[in-house]
């Protein structure tokens, strides 16, 4: 053979390996990836053959997403009851644009692919039973959801709530505004799927944007309740003096921050500055506490982590670079570079009505076979193994939240039982002194035997604008959550 036809044949082999290793690589390293990513046309096709399993609440039941036979190709229809109201819950299950949220972490389960489901699966072709997806039971009390859903969108509010229970960290509540319908994916005309999706991915509001999980805000005042576990765990006490004055410079600079309005302290305790909300001393706290105890502190309320037991996309919280005293003051006080999304806002209640030790937030309560007989449960856990602060000091500050929704002003009715809270009005954008602020309400009762711990946040002000305040705003949410979780309507 001559030499430029040997290379012909060399080059040929190689060709001819490349391809076996790209389709080896395919068929076996990727296939998992392939066979799971929710834009697989044919996998969807193959798994709406089958009755997908529905997903319910573990309280009495109620379901939240269910399916529907036919008469097309496809089989079955995804069903969602009340749909705008959980969609930031569930996600949606679409032919055309796949799945997410729950549908689409829990698919195995729901579809019935899962190998725990393999006996089943297996009786099904024996006996010619048609397949059937497992279920999953959610954490979710569907009077918490309504009650926070409702509160929001009468007013036609942007932002967030979130609900838990903070000795087990299961989510009571997750509910985002605007929010949007999953049955207009989940139907099987192409056209309207088509509309849906542009719809809801045109719209400025950006309705499928989970901002429980998946959005983050400075934080304000809420975030003192960190500075204040921090301060107690370095020796402070409820009696320590602050100072009233109703500015601080910032160190280093010619710029002051000062207390909401501009006002005098009403009072010159710690318990009384927190009662009040007063800034200086909670920035000239956090100045003192320095950056390492304040990250600590705040890592031990579960700020920076990501490894959450929700199986939908959730955004780290972070505090920012903390690079000088300055900055340290305006962190103190949940400005500048902090920001938190309202699932970790409403950790911070949460880890202090737990006496001190924040609890792994998570969705789901059990898997379930078609049968409903158990696949898996999940058990509390703790999230980062060390306590933010003592359960001493955990009952300290639980006694100060006290104080302070004692003195929240507004926020239309009060609840029927006793509540530990705080609430922030977190200023941002390009021009803070005059864009309407965020409001936040975080809160937990019964003070004496915790049930419920709740996070809220208006965006923008919401219909008060820059006189909003998150007592005038974002309390009265938190509140109506509250009572529906306890019974108090």
């Amino acid at each position: 053979m001559n030499k430029p036809m040997r290379r012909v044949g060399i080059a040929m082999l190689v060709m001819v390996v490349l391809l076996l290793a790209n389709v080896t690589y395919i068929q076996v390293v990727k296939a998992d990836s392939y066979r799971t990513d929710s834009r697989n046309q044919r996998v969807l096709l193959d798994e709406y053959a089958r009755q997908r399993g529905s997903l319910v609440s573990q309280f009495n039941g109620q379901v939240v997403a269910d399916v529907v036979p036919t008469d097309d190709k496809l089989k079955f229809q995804r069903r969602y009851l009340n749909g705008p109201m959980y969609a930031p819950v569930t996600g949606f299950y679409s032919v055309n644009y796949g799945s997410a949220g729950l549908e689409r972490s829990e698919d195995d389960i729901l579809t019935g692919s899962d190998p725990r489901l393999f006996v089943r699966r297996l009786s099904d072709m024996v006996t010619g039973r048609d397949p059937r997806g497992g279920n999953v039971q959610l954490t979710i009390n569907p009077a918490v959801q309504q009650a926070a859903y409702n509160a929001m969108t009468a007013k036609g509010y942007t932002g967030a709530v979130v609900a838990m229970n903070p000795k087990t960290g299961e989510i009571l509540a997750m509910v985002s505004t605007p929010s949007y319908d999953p049955n207009g994916l989940a139907s099987h005309d192409s056209t309207e799927q088509a509309n849906a999706w542009k719809q809801f991915n045109n719209d400025p509001k950006n309705p499928m944007l989970n901002r429980g999980i998946s959005e983050t805000y400075p934080p304000g005042s809420t975030f003192k309740l960190v500075v204040a576990a921090a301060e107690l765990e370095s020796g402070g006490r409820p009696d320590t003096p602050v100072s009233n004055a109703p500015n601080v410079t910032l160190p280093g600079t010619s710029t002051t921050l000062e207390n909401y309005g501009g006002e005098v302290c009403p009072g010159t305790t710690f318990a009384q500055a927190l009662a009040h909300s007063c800034n200086v001393p909670f920035a000239t706290f956090a100045g003192q506490l320095g950056a390492d105890k304040l990250r600590s502190t705040a890592a031990n309320f579960g700020i920076g982590q990501t490894d959450l037991a929700i199986p939908n996309r959730v955004v780290p919280s972070s505090l920012g670079a903390l690079e000088s005293t300055a900055a340290l003051y305006q962190s103190g006080i949940g400005q500048r570079d902090v920001r938190l999304t309202p699932l970790q806002d409403c950790l911070l209640a949460a880890t202090v009505a737990n006496g001190g030790m924040a609890m792994k937030p998570q969705l789901v309560k059990k898997l379930l076979a078609p049968d409903l007989s158990d696949v898996q449960g999940f058990t509390p856990e703790e999230l980062t193994g060390t306590p933010a602060l003592s359960s001493a000091n955990a009952d300290i500050l639980k006694q100060m939240m006290e104080m302070s929704e004692d003195n929240t002003k507004g926020g239309g009715k009060k609840a029927n039982v006793k509540i530990a809270s705080k609430t922030g009005t977190a200023e941002h954008g390009n021009d803070p002194k005059n864009t309407p602020p965020h409001a936040w309400y975080t809160a937990f009762a019964p003070a004496d035997d915790p049930q419920i711990a709740v996070a809220v946040i208006v965006e923008s002000g919401g219909n008060r604008g820059l006189e909003a305040t998150g007592g005038t705003v974002a309390a009265e949410i938190g509140r109506a959550a509250i009572n529906a979780q306890l019974g108090g309507g």
